[in-house]
């Protein structure tokens, strides 16, 4: 069995952590999405970054915020995206751009958010409710239909992305003779139809979730996990020991690492 020095090192390789292996094109990105499933925007935990495989000079020296993104691999995120892959909020609200693979294992969880969510709050079941009739909608558009404020929107939306229930989506408009950004908002069952399977426990759909991103992360500290992911609901505190008593991860010297093929 590997030691922790030796997932240290192959974690390495992996996410890309050294210049060496810096993502050179927008293909090569794509690639490393394919064989992680998972992507940070920024580095902030032990789940591979899209910005810290880049390893490019940041936009401006000495900044903050947008400014410490790669100078020109920046927009690498967004096209991603454009590619056709989902950018979610469910890592406590920040970007997490997933692959194919990992959308059906989040799939259980953002369904059941639906359901849940528009249960718990009148606001919440409007928004959702109104979505699943006329379908994607831009920010303008929920405004004037649903009769909100900029910030009564926002306060509606935020939660509902942060777990699951909806995802937003970069748009272009037009704005006078030139363009700008805004955002589209779907539900999760619109941004990923199909058919989900009928009763899928989201507390064991968390716990795949959790085995694919220690997997994509290689070694992980056992006590970020639990930070991982919005929904403490559906965590026990047994959760991480089952795992590792069924085989499928395995402890090292306080981190956790894939244990045999799933």
């Amino acid at each position: 069995m590997e030691s922790l020095a030796e997932l240290t090192e192959r974690r390495a390789i992996e996410c890309r952590l050294s210049p060496d292996r810096a993502l050179e094109s927008l293909d090569e990105a794509e690639a490393f999405l394919g064989d992680r499933g998972f992507l940070t925007r920024t580095p902030d935990c032990a789940l591979p970054s899209l910005y810290e495989a880049c390893h490019e000079e940041p936009y401006q020296p000495g900044g903050q915020g947008f400014a410490t993104w790669p100078a020109t691999k920046w927009p690498w995120f967004g096209e991603l995206a454009g590619r056709g892959y989902l950018v979610t909020a469910v890592h406590r609200g920040k970007n997490l751009l997933v692959s194919g693979a990992v959308a059906r294992l989040l799939d259980p969880i953002c369904r059941a958010e639906i359901g849940r969510m528009r249960a718990a709050d009148r606001g919440w079941a409007r928004l959702l409710d109104h979505l699943a009739a006329a379908g994607p909608s831009g920010l303008d558009d929920l405004r004037t239909e649903l009769g909100l404020k900029r910030q009564e929107l926002r306060s509606l939306r935020a939660p509902l992305e942060r777990c699951g229930a909806i995802i937003s989506r970069s748009v272009l408009v037009t704005a006078g003779e030139g363009h700008q950004h805004s955002s589209e908002l779907e539900r999760w069952d619109q941004a990923h139809p199909g058919n989900a399977e009928a009763g899928a426990d989201p507390a064991r759909a968390l716990a795949d979730l959790l085995v694919a991103g220690v997997r994509a992360s290689v070694v992980a500290p056992e006590a970020e996990l639990r930070r991982w992911f919005s929904w403490e609901w559906y965590w026990s505190g047994g959760l991480v020991d089952g795992l590792v008593r069924d085989g499928r991860l395995r402890r090292v010297n306080g981190h956790v690492t894939a244990g045999g093929p799933d």
